[in-house]
């Protein structure tokens, strides 16, 4: 679905970036792990198109979509979950769901304001109030709720459960869980190890700005030394 090839990307002249490869494949959940400052966040806003790479390539279901602006490649069907939630402050609940909405056109199963809704409750409850007053935990929830509200074949989420206290990433990675029965791809960066471990098929440990190494989560298990090695665990 997802195909990653060669990417170099850089900020001025500063390279974050050096060959970097990855693929997702359709129904498939994949991690980027990695101390900070290696490269995780880059990866994903390159390949949605916030940060322009320098040279490579990045294929979505066989068509190219390197340094096509974000609103293009949303489109195509990726949806993302960013690094600080980035959701509109001054925008209610509602709206915050509702401004980027697609169709679904052609889905079985399309996201509506009433499925979010019904797998985050809690923001029911806050339909009315601003984005800016909700707590860390609710803001997450809206976030992952607006990138579904654009019904993608692949979600991206960085930092997935970044500051959130754990009964709230519980409830976070309970319905990436759900997500993934659903049948839906996932490309998804977070520090929580285990919880990664429990619910993704493949990784990619990110170090200095390329893979040092890839592997299903049963070689994860096993090679104690790459968690010791790249993760610091």
């Amino acid at each position: 679905m997802l195909a990653v090839s060669n990417l170099c990307t850089r900020y001025g002249s500063s390279q974050a970036l050096f060959g970097m490869q990855l693929e997702v494949a359709a129904g498939e959940v994949v991690t980027l792990l990695g101390r900070n400052g290696m490269g995780k966040t880059t990866t994903i806003n390159s390949i949605m198109g916030i940060v322009k790479p320098a040279s490579g390539e990045i294929t979505y279901k066989g068509k190219s979509i390197s340094g096509k602006p974000p609103f293009v490649i949303a489109k195509q069907g990726l949806g993302l979950v960013p690094e600080g939630r980035q959701i509109f402050p001054n925008l209610t609940v509602r709206e915050n769901l509702t401004a980027t909405a697609s169709a679904g056109i052609g889905k079985a199963r399309k996201w509506t304001l009433d499925r979010v809704l019904a797998m985050f409750p809690q923001l029911q409850e806050r339909l009315g109030s601003m984005g800016n007053l909700l707590s860390g935990g609710e803001q997450q929830m809206l976030a992952i709720g607006r990138a579904l509200m654009i019904n993608p074949d692949l979600l991206l989420l960085d930092d997935a459960t970044e500051g959130l206290a754990p009964m709230v990433r519980k409830e976070i990675w309970a319905s990436l869980a759900e997500l993934k029965a659903d049948g839906l791809s996932i490309l998804v960066v977070d520090k929580n190890l285990n919880d990664l471990i429990a619910l993704a098929d493949r990784h990619y440990v990110v170090e200095k700005g390329k893979v040092a190494w890839t592997g299903d989560t049963n070689s994860l298990r096993e090679e104690s030394w790459v968690k010791e090695t790249y993760l610091g665990v």
